[in-house]
């Protein structure tokens, strides 16, 4: 059995920018503290959700060790530094490692792809090259690769890599994948209206898009899975899923960011090409932020 890097709610958390599309990082200070302080079990930086595939190598770095820094160890660090450049990604990890991250966020290569074997490989690569702990992605939907249950079962086996990011949406896959590595490697729900079905299988929490906007709910719907309390995690899964579901009602990160700015904690735009959520769009996230009391 590998240490555990985190249980419970990981954020994927929002990089604020300002006017310019710069990065806001008096905000995003502002934004891990608020974070810690309701609840977050981990913060993972620099990952989809935060934009970095419009970040320079620079500003990659650069918010990677300000999320290290501001954080300053109450929570565990989680930087994403995936590639579909196997040499890139061994670069990027060893920078992240250098800044003092706590664990990788490594996604499976997206457009060239990879076949298992090339998967294994590069993953392997990686992860000889840290001494860190290192968190899969498999997210098919937006790299167009799944990762299969032996392939997993076989990275499973190599000391650093020690967690799964699961995001294909198919709980049957995620019971196949804890049934094969059994506690050789945890997983995490990538998708919040899927946090208590793959608790409920073994899962170890999430990594959260939710986790901006509603730290503490998030958070209470892991620690009631941990604690076994399923009814009143269910209560609060189900109590959340039109939120959750119209969070992804257009490309994430685009209605996280309204959703923030909505509330007042100024995720500031977005950089292209993303583009801002139709008023459409917009009326239908405010209307379930309405009903959760989150805006007026």
């Amino acid at each position: 059995m590998k240490n555990t890097i985190f249980t419970g709610a990981g954020v994927a958390i929002v990089t604020p920018m300002n006017a310019d599309g710069s990065i806001n990082f008096e905000q995003f200070g502002k934004n891990i503290d608020y974070q810690i302080e309701n609840g977050t079990d981990a913060i993972i930086v620099c990952g989809t959700t935060g934009e970095a595939s419009t970040m320079t190598d620079e500003e990659h770095i650069e918010c990677i060790r300000y999320c290290v820094k501001r954080t300053a160890k109450r929570v565990p660090v989680i930087a994403g530094t995936g590639s579909n450049d196997t040499a890139y990604a061994i670069s990027l990890s060893k920078e992240a490692e250098a800044a003092g991250v706590d664990a990788l966020l490594v996604v499976t290569p997206y457009y060239n792809k990879a076949s298992q074997r090339g998967l294994v490989a590069h993953f392997t690569a990686i992860a000889d090259a840290v001494n860190i702990p290192l968190i899969l992605y498999n997210i098919p939907g937006r790299t167009g690769v799944n990762m299969a249950v032996d392939t997993i079962k076989t990275l499973a086996e190599h000391k650093n890599i020690c967690a799964v990011k699961e995001a294909s949406g198919n709980i049957g896959y995620v019971a196949k994948l804890i049934a094969a590595c059994g506690d050789k490697i945890d997983v995490y729900s990538g998708n919040d209206d899927m946090i208590v079905p793959i608790m409920s299988l073994g899962g170890k929490g999430v990594i959260s898009v939710l986790s901006n906007v509603m730290p503490k709910e998030t958070h209470d719907m892991c620690r009631f899975c941990l604690d076994n309390n399923f009814a009143e995690a269910q209560k609060l899964q189900i109590s959340l899923l039109e939120f959750i579901n119209n969070l992804f009602i257009d490309v994430n990160p685009i209605p996280v960011k309204e959703a923030m700015n909505l509330c007042g904690m100024n995720a500031g735009v977005l950089r292209m090409p993303l583009m801002e959520m139709t008023d459409a769009n917009k009326a239908t996230l405010r209307a379930s932020m309405e009903k959760l009391g989150l805006i007026k």
